[in-house]
């Protein structure tokens, strides 16, 4: 199962404030500056809450590519507890089992018990997952989409995203039936064992979350802040457009203010490069 996020490092984001996604929000007073009032910086201390430190989750992974492997990696150092999916089977799995000590299953299974669920597989796979994959999550469960649609490398045309106005992730929660968080769509796979930094360090890199449900989204924030990022609210569903392949956001390696800049200087219309 390929990952998602391999293709930053041919598709990154060009010169210029050209963004991508045909979602219904538009620059301006209403939806383009919403998130703008947002805190930002998971990292900072301000009043939000935190992880108790020693306290754990149940975490499912489905998809183990670059993004998938290497989350399966860091959260497993971090002491939760790791059950991680692939399309070929959990007997493909044998090295990252023995590498990390996370629990290899079927995707199907994945999520029982979960409180976050990431899902990371190509954007073409979603309507392939396995129906009820999400039964027996946890109450209250989030569900982190990595996902970024590359109509023309591997995913096909999807007219609900280039005709219908959805955003990458809208048209997967309504795919997958559950709201959906996006965070990590944008990340080089490495830096999550690489770039780590503790709250208040100047290299500390911030990652835009955007997503609809306030708490489902603070618990991913907090996922990213344990994970050792900041991270910067985007809005909505309808505004993560602002995030998707080729917006000034995607693959930048910047603190709060710099993502913050860039998600104001996005654009909704979708680059040729990425339209099928």
């Amino acid at each position: 199962m390929q990952d998602c996020a391999i293709y930053l490092c041919h598709v990154l984001r060009r010169s210029g404030p050209d963004g991508t996604g045909n979602g219904p929000a538009t620059p301006g007073t209403d939806a383009g500056s919403r998130w703008l009032h947002q805190r930002t910086g998971a990292g900072s201390r301000d009043g939000r809450p935190e992880r108790t430190e020693g306290s754990t989750m149940k975490i499912g992974i489905i998809g183990a590519g670059n993004i998938g492997g290497n989350l399966t990696r860091r959260l497993t150092t971090l002491g939760h507890d790791v059950s991680v999916a692939n399309s070929r089977g959990p007997e493909t799995l044998a090295a990252l089992v023995e590498e990390t000590g996370a629990r290899a299953v079927t995707a199907s299974e994945a999520a029982r018990g979960a409180e976050i669920v990431v899902v990371t597989v190509p954007l073409k796979n979603v309507p392939d997952l396995p129906a009820g994959f999400l039964d027996g999550a946890a109450e209250g469960f989030a569900v982190i989409d990595t996902g970024n649609y590359y109509p023309r490398e591997r995913d096909g045309r999807i007219a609900a995203i280039e005709d219908g106005g959805l955003t990458e992730s809208r048209w997967t929660e309504q795919r997958i039936g559950h709201p959906v968080v996006k965070a990590f769509n944008g990340t080089y796979a490495q830096d999550i064992l690489d770039r780590p930094r503790p709250a208040g360090d100047p290299e500390r890199l911030a990652l835009p979350v955007a997503g609809d449900d306030a708490a489902a989204k603070e618990k991913v924030r907090l996922l990213v802040d344990e994970l050792g990022f900041d991270s910067v609210d985007a809005g909505g569903i309808d505004d993560s457009w602002r995030q998707q392949p080729d917006t000034p956001v995607y693959g930048l390696r910047e603190g709060v203010d710099g993502v913050v800049k860039a998600l104001a200087e996005a654009s909704p219309e979708r680059p040729e490069g990425f339209r099928g």
